[in-house]
């Protein structure tokens, strides 16, 4: 029984030698001086002994289990001097250096162009309502006075959802923010001037188009309205966005929704309307206009398909794209539009 409890006296301070930290230190007590442990266990054999025995392996197993937990006392301490002399180190600070910050974020410049462009048309009465991103051909097309064999509406140009039909055609994904056009003359009571802004998805990429890109468009129907107001609410647009020496054109064009129907452009910004930057063709406008937009009166049978009486309303309409828009700020100098959406941070920092 004494060379047993000797034994384990001599494992405790063999094992307790290698020990490193205080979680493997908490360990071996548990383990040795614990209810369950070692000594404990050994002890228990000496209630069976004899008495005088008992007296002798008593009195050695107790002198053994004290010296075990002065072991255990030592190196408690001495784990305690260690982390006390590396403390310094790992937690010492300059507080005379300045302060690091969490990286904050901010607005992509297309999202500031879209709150810049509410901001405007909500100055002379526009309220922006809600764009369907996804929506059915009845709205993008058929309402607009498009017929099914119209090319907008052929696999290579717009982008179809594969799902079942339903009683308003096929689902699209919208080519253009004008299927509210309708949908708009539905819920909302006459007159109304509307400003809506949304994605739009088309098949096209180069340095003027991107596969999917913002726009913006108002419709105001009213008595009374016609053209002298629409070319009226595009120039506030272009002087309040641009400033007021930007210059505007109108080019007579054909969209079914419209008659008539015109194109925007705006002199170039990037070339200040030249056609060339830096003695070499610009390769945003070409020559000295961007078109930014399509507008006109709205087609009667627009409005028809609408439920709008339309001896009694007129209705005008455009839309800008977004992109472009913003590109054509002065001070901007983005030539490609995909350049707004290749997630460089070094772009979207300057802004």
């Amino acid at each position: 029984m004494k060379k047993e409890l000797e034994k384990l006296k001599n494992e405790f301070e063999g094992v307790i030698k290698k020990v490193s930290d205080k979680d493997s230190l908490e360990k071996l007590k548990n383990e040795f001086l614990g209810r369950k442990g070692k000594v404990k266990s050994l002890m228990k054999n000496v209630a069976s002994l004899a008495d005088e025995e008992r007296k002798v392996i008593g009195k050695i197993a107790n002198e053994i289990k004290d010296a075990i937990e002065v072991s255990y006392g030592l190196k408690e301490k001495e784990l305690e001097v260690q982390e006390y002399a590396t403390i310094v180190d790992r937690e010492w600070m300059d507080v005379t250096q300045p302060g690091t910050f969490a990286e904050q974020g901010h607005l992509h410049p297309v999202t500031k162009t879209i709150y810049e462009i509410e901001d405007i048309f909500s100055k002379i009465g526009f309220t922006r309502i809600p764009v369907p991103e996804v929506d059915w051909d009845h709205y993008a097309f058929e309402t607009l006075n498009m017929p099914k064999d119209h090319p907008a509406r052929d696999d290579w140009e717009t982008f179809f959802i594969d799902a079942p039909e339903g009683k308003k055609g096929k689902l699209v994904v919208i080519p253009h923010v004008s299927n509210v056009q309708v949908r708009a003359m539905e819920d909302y009571e006459l007159p109304f001037r509307a400003l809506y802004i949304g994605r739009s998805y088309r098949r096209q990429s180069d340095t003027s188009h991107s596969p999917m890109f913002h726009q913006f468009e108002i419709l105001m129907i009213d008595e009374g309205v016609n053209f002298t107001h629409l070319r009226g609410v595009i120039e506030h647009f272009v002087h309040s966005y641009f400033g007021p020496d930007r210059s505007i054109r109108l080019r007579p064009h054909h969209f079914r929704f419209t008659e008539p129907s015109f194109e925007v452009d705006i002199s170039c910004g990037l070339c200040s309307g030249t056609g060339e930057l830096d003695n070499i063709q610009c390769k945003m406008c070409k020559e000295g206009w961007l078109e930014l937009a399509g507008a006109g009166m709205t087609h009667p049978n627009v409005l028809k398909a609408g439920g709008v009486d339309t001896k009694k309303y007129t209705a005008l309409a455009f839309a800008f794209g977004i992109e472009r828009t913003m590109m054509m700020r002065a001070g901007m100098n983005v030539d490609d539009i995909r350049t707004l959406y290749k997630n460089d941070l070094r772009f979207v920092r300057q802004f």
